[in-house]
């Protein structure tokens, strides 16, 4: 099952609270369109599951999934999963559902604002709930003794960079760094988000520079040091352009892989054969040479 696209337009009346606020104080709200709720469970994909309550530092209380490796199948490692912008864990679930029948269990994270989780998205905040996620998985008794791996799609990808970043010792438990689909500037994404409604367009530029882009990926990734990155990076991708991935590649220190797909933003991991350069690269995430070519993979619908 794929993702569904990680960047979301609020509705109109949607669009004139966000101006008034952004006109007001500019702020990082625009990069968040979280969905309450949850219209399915990783059971409708046919994988066992457990909800997961977890406590960011500021008291909010936060929601997550739990995918055990698939019963039989010796236990690789662990994969936290950190989404898009939009929705909640139920849409991103197409990013790792594929993961426990390999062998790697999953820590699906809905940020605050999101799913059943409390309180509202913003940054730094969110990056307090990442912290949360990173303190369950050192105490979980599963998790020890095995690699643990960060799946970053989308904002996702480029929160976890900045979070990283910022906290050596939790980069330090980590094998690797996966990103795919992910934006190297925020305004970027701010940029591309008012671009899309007729109200917003004529100001996509003036208003993205009230997003704050110091926390951008494309500043934080040289810190990440030696830690072996994966980046995906589709040349359909009308989300977040190819330009966003070659940059993340050159601030990216080695070793460091990009990986060139087809298909639509983070809908990356509906074709097999991406799946299998994932599972041959955390294999051996320093010495990875297993880049397939473009034609590998079928070119499906354009993206809309």
């Amino acid at each position: 099952m794929g993702s569904r696209l990680a960047v979301r337009l609020p509705g109109l009346r949607g669009l004139f609270f966000l101006l008034a606020a952004l006109f007001l104080q500019g702020c990082s709200e625009l990069l968040f369109y979280p969905e309450p709720g949850l219209p399915l469970t990783p059971t409708a994909a046919g994988l066992e599951y457990r909800d997961v309550q977890l406590t960011s530092a500021d008291g909010t209380r936060l929601h997550a999934w739990w995918l055990p490796a698939k019963p039989g199948v010796a236990v690789k490692g662990t994969v936290l999963h950190l989404h898009g912008n939009g929705g909640n864990l139920a849409w991103h679930l197409g990013g790792s559902y594929w993961l426990p029948e390999q062998g790697y269990q999953v820590l699906l994270l809905d940020y605050r604002g999101y799913g059943l989780s409390g309180g509202e998205p913003s940054l730094p905040a969110v990056y307090g709930d990442i912290e949360a996620a990173f303190a369950w998985l050192q105490q979980a008794p599963e998790v020890q003794g095995k690699p643990l791996v960060l799946l970053g799609q989308s904002l996702g990808g480029a929160m976890g960079v900045h979070y990283l970043a910022t906290h050596p010792a939790r980069r330090a438990q980590l094998q690797a760094v996966v990103l795919d689909g992910t934006p190297a500037n925020y305004q970027d994404v701010a940029r591309n988000v008012l671009a899309g409604a007729w109200l917003t367009w004529p100001l996509q530029v003036p208003l993205s520079w009230m997003v704050p882009q110091a926390d951008s990926a494309q500043f934080a990734m040289p810190q990440l040091g030696g830690l072996p990155v994966l980046i995906f990076q589709s040349i359909d991708d009308q989300v977040v352009p190819l330009s966003s991935g070659i940059t993340l590649y050159k601030a990216a220190r080695p070793p460091r892989v990009l990986q060139l797909t087809r298909g639509a933003h983070v809908e990356t991991f509906s074709e097999p054969v991406w799946r299998e350069v994932m599972l041959g690269y955390l294999q051996d995430p320093a010495g990875f040479s297993g880049l397939r070519r473009l034609a590998e993979a079928p070119l499906g619908e354009s993206p809309q």
